[in-house]
This record gives C-alpha cells, structure tokens and sequence, in this order.
C-alpha cells in the first residue's frame, strides 16, 4: 500500500471525526492534532503527514462549495442521507479532483484514490456510488488529462490565453438584469469566449458568446482586463487574460452551450447579484459597474 494512499485513510478518518462532531471550523494547530492522533493508529509507515493535512485542510476551506456540488451531482441523495463515510470520501475525491494540484495528483489518480477507500471503508454498493458521482463531475468538467500530454513542462510555462466576457445587461418591465453562466465549482460568473484573432475581438465575442448563451448581443464599450491562473486540459497551469465589456441585449430565454465546465445559465437582476456566489475578480469588476448602471 502506496504511502499517499495511507495519508489518504489518515485524511479520511480526521474528516470522519470532524462531521461526526458537526465541527468543521476548526484551526489548523487543532486540525494538525487530530491528524497526528490519527497517524499513530491508522498510519503505519507515515512519517509526515503534510499530504494528509493538505487534504484535509483543503476540505474545510472548501467545504461549502464542495458540499454544494455533492448535492447537484447526486440530486437522488439528500447530503444529509449520504453515509458518513461516502459523504467525507466524496468530500476528499472532489477536494483533489477540483481544487488539488493535478501535477501531483492527476484527476484519474483522485477518482480512484476514492473508489478505493470506499471499496474499504464503505459499504457494499459505496465503490459504485463514488464512481457514478465523480465520474460524473469529471466528464462535466470535459474530462481533463484523460489522455496525458507529452509536452515538456517548461514548454508551457507561460502558455497564455486570450478570452473576451461580457457583462450583458437586459431590461424586462423596467427592471434590469444581468446574464450569468454557473460553473462545476459553483460558482455565478459572467460569459466568455476565447479570442481566435486579436485583430477580431468584438466579432469573437459576439460569436462566442451568442454560441454559449444563446444571445444576440451589442457590445457598449470595454470595461476592464483580468488575469488568472487555471489548470487547462492535458496541458496544466495557464494564464487566462480576459477582457470585458459592457453588452447590451434583448431579453430572452437563455441557452447554455453543452460543454464541459458549465451547468447553468440565468438572468438575474441587479438586487439579486449581490447575493450570488461569485470569483472575487469577477465581483471586483462588476459590482462597482452594476453600481454606476443602476
């Protein structure tokens, strides 16, 4: 038995005491405790367990995203219903699946990391449940690394793509709104489409985005720039530049492009914004602009 995986059953056990104990705000010096407790009788073998609290701290500050996409992903499950120990392996597969560090972790080696603590911890049918679940959010998320790139490391250390987004603002009755897509990680965030020729960002735009949500819109003026690091597919860290603009549409029922990454699409207005899980980018952009635009 690999050592990560013996870390893995000293994280799953820690969690186990934490949601039994219905405490998962706990700091990290007490966390680092119940871990060490834990090495001594379920880690024969582990010396540092810093991959265990890597884990199992990554839970915790995640927790309420992560239990959000349990409960999207296995609508037939009440969370609550879900067995202790399926619930805190799902919570640890969809902690590295996520949010973990794919270069050290790829998705396939989380998911089956997973199904095997199930296989030893669960019950009878738990191998097959986690497996239905986290296959199923791996495939929304368009499958990453499931065929390993070759491409040498340093060759993509500044791999950089271009995106342009929109804020697209409708007006229904008088009232405005706004056009969101929801994202695997739970999260509201404005449309996007990548750039294929940096002489054409409006026309991409316009293109991308009437492709993603359905809409016709009439770009107003730009609005600001953004940079941030993400995990691409079968190739690893990126810079994402987007740009974004102001956008105007006809109101209308939205249509989300079926694609890996995205599970829903809304309007919502202005009052509603404000209460939507957002990116803090994403909110730093458009809450002083929604502001100036009520």
């Amino acid at each position: 038995m690999s050592t990560r995986h013996i870390a893995r059953t000293i994280a799953l056990q820690t969690l186990f005491e934490l949601d039994m104990r219905d405490n998962f705000s706990i700091k990290e010096e007490e966390a680092s405790l119940i871990l060490e407790r834990n090495k001594l009788e379920f880690g024969e073998g582990v010396k540092d367990i810093s991959f265990a609290k890597n884990i199992v701290l990554l839970v915790i500050s995640r927790k309420i995203t992560i239990d959000d996409i349990i409960v999207r992903a296995a609508p037939d499950w009440p969370l609550e219903k879900i067995s202790v120990i399926d619930r805190n392996i799902l919570r640890l597969g969809l902690a590295e699946l996520l949010f973990g560090d794919r270069t050290q972790v790829p998705p396939k080696v989380a998911i089956d990391e997973a199904i095997e603590l199930a296989k030893s911890f669960g019950g009878e049918t738990s191998g097959k449940f986690i497996n239905g679940v986290l296959g199923g959010i791996y495939k929304e998320m368009g499958e990453p690394e499931k065929n390993q790139s070759t491409k040498p490391k340093d060759s993509i250390k500044n791999e950089r793509e271009m995106l342009v987004g929109a804020i697209i603002l409708s007006t229904l009755n008088d009232k405005k709104y706004v056009a969101f897509v929801h994202d695997v990680f739970g999260y509201w965030t404005l449309p996007k489409t990548h750039i294929k020729d940096q002489t054409l960002v409006e026309a991409s735009a316009q293109e991308g985005i009437k492709r993603e949500t359905g809409l016709s819109i009439e770009l107003v003026e730009k609005i600001a720039e953004n940079e941030y690091i993400a995990n691409k597919p079968e190739i690893g860290k990126v810079i994402k530049h987007v740009i974004y603009y102001h956008a105007k549409s006809v109101y209308q029922d939205l249509v989300l492009e079926k694609k890996g990454g995205l599970d829903d699409i809304k309007w919502f207005s202005f009052e509603e914004v404000a209460t939507l899980r957002m990116y803090d980018d994403i909110k730093s952009i458009l809450l002083p602009f929604l502001e100036k635009n009520k």
